[in-house]
């Protein structure tokens, strides 16, 4: 596993970004869009980067610096591309956010872009629920006030993303695409995602259900009242070519 990641860092295999579209499921228009980040394998095939940065046999330094190196690229995309007129959700690994490279950077990214920053939505990843929590809130909060918005990934893949939503107090959720498969078979499942809507829907958190795969799936999330999804049902990533989309869309939260 440690040879692409060297790879990348060499320079010898770029990352590359591409595209995958959060619909609103209410008028099924695309009204956000997630940027990822995709190596080429030895055997010639584009895998995400995610599975390197979570491979614990690899050196923590090493995989700041894939991921810094990942999020220079989207931000780099981003500047090129059309100015979108929604929101943009970029991946954060929690071991970027204590690399001082990362806040050195981000602030002429930012000055790079034609849209204001408050389009950006940071997500943490799936590690934050290992990370210390005051550290995430001071990190929270100095994205904040460069009025960047946060998002806290995979709630309901374990215990301890329940408690770091309630301290982070993020501005979009995502539910763990776990909780949404076989929704229309699993009873508690529906009543969990309909939960989480009233909850979202109360403190006004923008509440995004992963991974739907099948009509089925997309039926019951729906049903469920949950507002905004993410999944294969609606198309695999593409690369990078930013969209407009309307006035009424997760912006408003």
């Amino acid at each position: 596993m440690q040879s692409p990641l060297l790879d990348i860092l060499s320079g010898r295999e770029p990352v590359r970004s591409y595209s995958h579209p959060i619909v609103g499921l209410r008028t099924g228009i695309v009204e956000a869009e997630e940027i990822l980040t995709r190596f080429k394998d030895s055997e010639g095939e584009f895998r995400t980067v995610g599975s390197l940065l979570v491979d614990t046999r690899i050196p923590k330094d090493q995989r700041a610096r894939v991921d810094l190196l990942c999020i220079e690229t989207i931000f780099r995309a981003l500047a090129r591309n059309p100015v979108p007129d929604h929101l943009i959700f970029v991946n954060i690994d929690p071991l970027t956010l204590e690399t001082p490279t990362f806040w050195d950077r981000l602030r002429p990214w930012l000055w790079d872009l034609a849209i204001p920053p408050h389009r950006i939505v940071m997500e943490f990843t799936e590690a934050h629920a290992l990370h210390d929590l005051d550290s995430l809130e001071a990190y929270a909060r100095r994205l904040r006030d460069l009025e960047l918005r946060i998002a806290v990934d995979d709630l309901g893949s374990g215990v301890a993303s329940l408690s770091h939503m309630a301290r982070l107090a993020p501005d979009f959720v995502k539910v763990d695409q776990s909780l949404v498969r076989d929704a229309h078979r699993r009873p508690y499942q529906a009543a969990l995602l309909h939960a989480l809507a009233v909850f979202a829907e109360t403190m006004q958190v923008g509440l995004i259900a992963e991974g739907i795969e099948s009509e089925e799936e997309l039926e019951a999330v729906t049903a469920a009242g949950v507002p905004w999804g993410q999944g294969f049902i609606f198309g695999a990533p593409t690369p990078l070519r930013l969209s407009l989309a309307p006035e009424d869309s997760l912006e408003s939260h």
